[in-house]
């Protein structure tokens, strides 16, 4: 059966006030691109291998269920197999999530699916054939929209205005900042790129939440049984569905550079409860179910869209970093709180007529 992007559900999730602040946040961080001065290009392939080690970490943990650090992820995406002290499993686990990192590195420029099959394999997972079936279906009527340009116009098209990625705005559309460079901090993108930015992220939400649907209807992680979505999150085997759901942790980033939306990054609890989440609306859990959310699409939009909120924030924030203007303001705000620290010592003494 070939999926089929539900165009009300985009319409209805781009809407959502917590996507369109995602979708701010994203749009002033791509507005930066092309990246041209040399520092910004070097801050943001640091966040790039800061990302790879957040993720990596985050896989490990749910695949061990060990207390995975963050020094443990760095020595092994620095190329180490062993660290003195420290649990070979962890090692192995990290080893894994990167083997599978990089495996899924070429997705988005070459939109082939059977990169996904390589990730599963990289990090253990065992998915059934149905199970593969479904996700590939996803990703291959995805790339078959993608390919005939369905994401290149209408609400998904992003103008321009002179090389720098936005459509040309009103004061009102753009708002006071509308004369701000997007590297200023009072910068506000376009409400057309905006609008571009929630319409693509939306769709990958949508897409998302299809292929969370498709490995947790049916799991099977190493010997253990096979898991239903009506249990996920909720029920025996939950471990399973969480591990079995981690190589799409890596497919909606890909998904989401092929879409020009940042990429996203989730902890190990942030993707538990991504799961339990949408597990309360699949199973009807009226009581647990956050006011507002009707679909599991809902669900998923609701709870990542917060947090891509603020990795894109924080993203825009390492790029355009100067180490050498943030130690000129720090000194800065150094002085002036020793000023203020020597004022309030002599208040008292009141000044010679």
């Amino acid at each position: 059966m070939t999926y089929e992007l539900n165009v009300d559900d985009v319409e209805r999730i781009a809407a959502l006030p917590a996507v369109r602040e995602a979708a701010t946040a994203g749009a002033r961080l791509v507005a930066l691109w092309p990246l041209t001065a040399a520092m910004h290009m070097d801050n943001d392939a640091k966040y790039a291998e800061n990302l790879q080690v957040r993720v990596t970490r985050a896989f490990a943990r749910i695949l061990t269920g060990e207390d995975v650090t963050v020094p443990d992820a760095e020595f092994v995406y620095e190329g180490a197999d062993a660290i003195p002290g420290r649990p070979q499993l962890i090692v192995d686990a990290l080893l894994a999530a990167n083997d599978a990192y990089d495996a899924m590195a070429d997705f988005s420029e070459t939109g082939d699916a059977s990169l996904v099959d390589d990730a599963v394999e990289a990090l253990g997972v065992e998915w059934s054939d149905e199970v593969s079936v479904r996700v590939h279906e996803v990703l291959e009527s995805l790339e078959a929209a993608m390919d005939a340009g369905e994401f290149d116009s209408g609400v998904y098209a992003v103008g321009s205005q002179e090389g720098d990625g936005l459509e040309k705005a009103s004061d009102s559309e753009a708002g006071e900042s509308a004369d701000a460079a997007p590297t200023d901090d009072d910068f506000q993108p376009s409400v057309a790129l905006v609008d571009a930015v929630a319409h693509r992220f939306a769709a990958g939400l949508t897409v998302f939440d299809a292929l969370i649907g498709a490995v947790v209807g049916d799991v099977t992680v190493g010997e253990e049984e096979s898991v239903t979505e009506g249990g996920v999150g909720v029920g025996s085997g939950a471990d399973d569905a969480v591990k079995a759901v981690l190589p799409l942790m890596l497919v909606i980033n890909e998904l989401n550079e092929q879409l020009a939306v940042p990429r996203i990054a989730l902890n190990d609890e942030q993707i538990r409860e991504l799961l339990e989440t949408r597990a309360k609306v699949i199973v009807g859990d009226g009581d647990e179910v956050p006011v507002g959310v009707r679909t599991s699409v809902d669900a998923v939009a609701g709870f990542v869209s917060p947090l891509a909120a603020g990795e894109w924030a924080k993203h825009r924030e390492d790029v355009l970093w100067d180490p050498a203007a943030a130690k000129k303001k720090a000194k800065e705000e150094d002085e002036k709180r020793n000023k203020e620290a020597l004022a309030a010592k002599f208040a008292h003494i009141k000044a010679e007529p």
